[in-house]
């Protein structure tokens, strides 16, 4: 499938302008690195991403527009190929990764991902050159109203590659698969290494089942990647307590328009606002994962 996934890629290169300007654009992109607490953070300028770091996901904005991943509502020019029976890859025409895909069911379902766990680890075992990922409803999903999941470009998130470094401590064992949890706040982070399928998906349950659903939703706040190598899969969740930082909203010189997603999480900081860019600072990174994520002393584990 990862032959077949850029295949597909460079097809749309060559057949659809607008996927064509925005994935040479992205090789302008201009970023630059700030340490928090030790962690690196990449920040990108991304101009492209305004699509959905603005995008409004409020139930009356949604109700108002078509869904763009509905194939009937898609460019014509936009092509797939399909996964598992019942989704389709698609190349995303406004790209952070060199090569970055979305992951769609092909039905008009809500993103939900208690039912679909083990599509994300049969995806990722199928997509292993690329770390695929959750956006859940009010953590960045710029369509909470059709499942999907995206992948890009493995070995592009810092966290991807010293996560080992930043282990606290081992939460939870069974055989097949280890629970930890990352000694990286203000960012919250459990880590699933598993070498059995069905262990991973086991252990991703019980994290969800100890997380609090905050009333009026569906699910746990979360964003999610999962990634495959060496025989086993690293599934990296973060809990959320909050959709947006409050400098998303704020007026003059104080608004910041981050509006933190898995990406973000996994460590790529995306501003679609060169002004944005160049004023972020580690304390504005503190603050902002300080109000989006979950303090792990939320976490209920039985």
């Amino acid at each position: 499938m990862n032959d077949a996934a850029l295949q597909l890629y460079h097809e749309q290169l060559r057949t659809w302008k607008t996927a064509y300007v925005n994935y040479q654009a992205l090789s302008l992109v201009q970023t630059r690195e700030i340490s928090v607490n030790d962690i690196c953070y990449r920040i990108q300028y991304n101009a492209a991403r305004i699509v959905s770091s603005d995008a409004k996901v409020d139930a009356a904005s949604i109700a108002r527009r078509p869904c763009f991943l509905c194939a009937s509502h898609r460019p014509i020019e936009q092509k797939s190929i399909p996964l598992l029976g019942h989704y389709e890859l698609l190349v995303n025409p406004y790209p952070i990764f060199p090569e970055h895909f979305t992951l769609v069911e092909k039905a008009h379902v809500p993103q939900r991902i208690a039912p679909r766990m083990a599509d994300m680890l049969q995806l990722a075992y199928l997509l292993s050159h690329y770390t695929v990922f959750y956006n859940g409803p009010c953590c960045g999903a710029s369509a909470p109203d059709h499942a999907h999941f995206q992948a890009g470009t493995r070995g592009f998130l810092p966290i991807e590659d010293v996560w080992r470094q930043q282990i606290d401590k081992e939460l939870a064992k069974m055989a097949g698969a280890t629970l930890y949890c990352l000694a990286n706040t203000p960012r919250a982070t459990l880590v699933i290494e598993a070498d059995q399928v069905e262990a991973a998906e086991r252990m991703f349950h019980m994290v969800y089942q100890a997380l609090p659903v905050l009333q009026g939703e569906e699910e746990p706040r979360m964003n999610i990647l999962t990634l495959f190598r060496n025989g086993h899969w690293e599934i990296f969740i973060f809990p959320r307590s909050k959709h947006r930082p409050a400098c998303y909203s704020a007026v003059g010189k104080a608004r910041l328009l981050s509006s933190p997603a898995s990406v973000d999480l996994g460590g790529v900081f995306v501003l679609p606002r060169e002004e944005d860019f160049r004023k972020i600072t580690a304390p504005d990174i503190t603050q902002i994962l300080s109000e989006v994520c979950l303090p792990l002393t939320e976490l209920k584990m039985k």
